[in-house]
C-alpha cells in the first residue's frame, strides 16, 4: 500500500510539472532514464526536456507521453519470453515484468499518436516484439559465438556492423560500416513484418531496424548497440541523436 501511494504521489508530481512546462519546450519521454541517455540527447540539443516515465503508474506515464514529442526506449532487462510465445524460456532470462507492461503501453500510444520513437538495445528488441516479432533468448546458447556480443562484467565489448545503403540509417550516418559497442545476450529472431533490418553484424544478427514502409508513419528507428556510450565523434552515435531530435521537433511544431 505504501509503495502504491508513493507511485501515485510521484505520478501527480510529474503530471504537475508537465502541465506547468512552457508549451515551447520540446519534451522527450524516456521509458527508463539514465544519465548516459540524457547526456546523449542534451549534447545534441541542450534545450530538450527529458522526462523519465519509469516511476510513474502506467496510466500516468501514457498521459505524460501524450504531452511529449518523442519516446526513447532505453536498454535494460530482458523482455519476457511470454510476450513472444516462449514461456518455457523465462528461466533463462532476467526480466522486469512491470517495465514490459509500461513499454508496451507507451509504444501503443506513441504509434497511435505518431510520436517519433527511438529504441536502444532492449528498446530495439521490445519494439520488434510489440510489432509481432520474436527474439533469440540467448545468443551464445541458441545462435553461436562467431561474434561476441557481451562480455561478463564489462562494457568493453565491440564489433563491426555493416549498414544497408538503401536505408535511413545510411543516409543519417553516411557510412557502410563501423565499429560499435555491444552488451546484450538477446537479439531479434523473427522480424516483425512491419520492419526491415538495416544493419547487421558479421554473424548476420540484426543491429538496426526501421519501418519497411515508412509512408504515412512517424519516425521509428532502433539500434542494438549503445550510441549513448560511444564517443561523440563516432559516426554511429551523434548523428542518430541529431536526427531523432530533428524528427521530435517536427512533431512538436
Amino acid at each position: 500500500m505504501k509503495n502504491r501511494f508513493s507511485i501515485l504521489l510521484i505520478s501527480f508530481f510529474f503530471l504537475f510539472l508537465v502541465s506547468c512546462s512552457n508549451n515551447d519546450n520540446v519534451k522527450i519521454a524516456f521509458s527508463h532514464s539514465y544519465n548516459s541517455y540524457v547526456n546523449w540527447i542534451k549534447n545534441a540539443d541542450s534545450t530538450i526536456i527529458c522526462i523519465d516515465l519509469y516511476n510513474l503508474s502506467i496510466d500516468s506515464a501514457t498521459e505524460v507521453l501524450q504531452n511529449c514529442s518523442g519516446l526513447l526506449l532505453t536498454g535494460g532487462a530482458d523482455v519476457s519470453p511470454v510476450r513472444y510465445n516462449k514461456p518455457a524460456d523465462t528461466s533463462r532470462c532476467s526480466m522486469n515484468l512491470r517495465r514490459d507492461s509500461l513499454e508496451f503501453a507507451l509504444i501503443e500510444i506513441a504509434l497511435k499518436n505518431k510520436i517519433p520513437i527511438m529504441g536502444i538495445c532492449r528498446g530495439e528488441q521490445i519494439l520488434n516484439v510489440a510489432l509481432g516479432g520474436t527474439l533469440i533468448v540467448d545468443i551464445p546458447t541458441d545462435y553461436g559465438t562467431c561474434v561476441i556480443h557481451r562480455k561478463k562484467n564489462s562494457y568493453n565489448c565491440s564489433h563491426e556492423i555493416k549498414v544497408e545503403k538503401q536505408s535511413l540509417l545510411h543516409k543519417i550516418c553516411k557510412t557502410d560500416s563501423g565499429i560499435v559497442n555491444s552488451n546484450h545476450h538477446q537479439a531479434i529472431y523473427l522480424l516483425s513484418d512491419k520492419l526491415k533490418v538495416v544493419a547487421r553484424t558479421n554473424d548476420l544478427l540484426p543491429e538496426a531496424i526501421e519501418w519497411k514502409n515508412p509512408t504515412g508513419k512517424s519516425f521509428l528507428m532502433a539500434v542494438q548497440w549503445h550510441p549513448e556510450r560511444l564517443e561523440k565523434n563516432n559516426i554511429l552515435s551523434f548523428p542518430i541523436a541529431v536526427k531523432f531530435i530533428e524528427e521530435v521537433k517536427k512533431y512538436h511544431n
